[in-house]
């Protein structure tokens, strides 16, 4: 062996090293992996994550996924003839367009869970419908009905609890359940929020398709790697803050004052982004801190 390929491999050694810290101090701690975006969209990518979750489960985490399929769900809207419409970033949701945003999150889900069963790990998929987990009321969008969209009331966690307990790695689709059993499509930031607080989550990440927060989105070099729930705040009532980050950046800072440790802000969009974030001292995304 020459020098080159033994330092390669000493690199490889420091790699580990520098995770086991993180995998002692998170060593059976939950945390809840929404996945969404331009990630769900790559093979490539969609593959990367699944074996990054997988990674984290099988050295001590415990995952929770929760994933969307917006843009599936778009996708499928036209292939039938009707049109996506959003009011303020919410889907509108017809009676026919909520029978196929579940067709969609159903398939999504089991696709998910082929790939988490193929790496070895025990996978099982549920809805926020299955034992009760998500109930919910009918959202408004600034006073106007938006449809089968639901804000959820409650969160009943055993059914994730049982899972996690049995050694399965839960897959969740956001759709839930109102008081008279009507189904309701939720946003899965809204679903993965709620859920990690109902399940204290010691972290809870977002797979988004931006790098993380910026103090300016103009400037690059104001990049932020960390920052409290409080000065997160004072940056969302500044007006730098944007379209779909200000409901993104509110459920964040809701996470962080009700149980959960770390949240996460992290670009879906590259590699293993889970694993750098998690496992290394300076991380690649933005971290939100109490």
């Amino acid at each position: 062996m020459n020098d080159s390929e033994m330092q390669r491999l000493q690199e490889k050694a420091g790699v580990l090293i520098e995770a086991l810290p993180y995998i002692q101090q998170f060593n059976r701690r939950i945390i809840v992996v929404k996945y969404g975006g331009s990630a769900m969209t790559s093979d490539e990518l969609r593959e990367n994550v699944i074996k990054d979750v997988t990674l984290l489960k099988l050295v001590g985490f415990k995952p929770i996924i929760v994933h969307g399929g917006g843009k599936e769900i778009s996708s499928w809207v036209s292939k039938v003839g009707m049109k996506s419409e959003f009011i303020n970033g919410l889907r509108v949701t017809d009676a026919d367009t909520m029978e196929i945003a579940e067709m969609v999150l159903n398939k999504v889900n089991k696709d998910l869970v082929r790939y988490v069963e193929s790496l070895g790990v025990r996978a099982v998929g549920v809805s926020g419908k299955d034992g009760g987990l998500l109930k919910v009321k009918k959202k408004y969008s600034d006073g106007q009905d938006i449809g089968f969209v639901g804000e959820i009331t409650e969160v009943d966690p055993k059914i994730l609890f049982d899972l996690l307990e049995k050694d399965f790695l839960p897959v969740v689709a956001p759709t839930g359940l109102d008081s008279d059993y009507n189904t309701f499509n939720i946003n899965a930031d809204d679903a993965a929020c709620a859920i990690a607080k109902a399940v204290n989550a010691e972290k809870l990440a977002f797979l988004t398709d931006i790098e993380g927060l910026y103090k300016d989105i103009n400037d690059r070099s104001s990049f932020i790697s960390r920052i409290t729930a409080d000065e997160a705040e004072e940056l969302l009532n500044s007006g730098y803050i944007g379209g779909g980050m200000i409901p993104k950046l509110g459920n964040c800072i809701d996470a962080v004052r009700n149980g959960v440790n770390n949240v996460h802000i992290l670009d879906g969009r590259i590699l293993h982004c889970l694993l750098l974030e998690v496992f290394t001292n300076k991380g690649i995304g933005t971290v939100m801190v109490k």
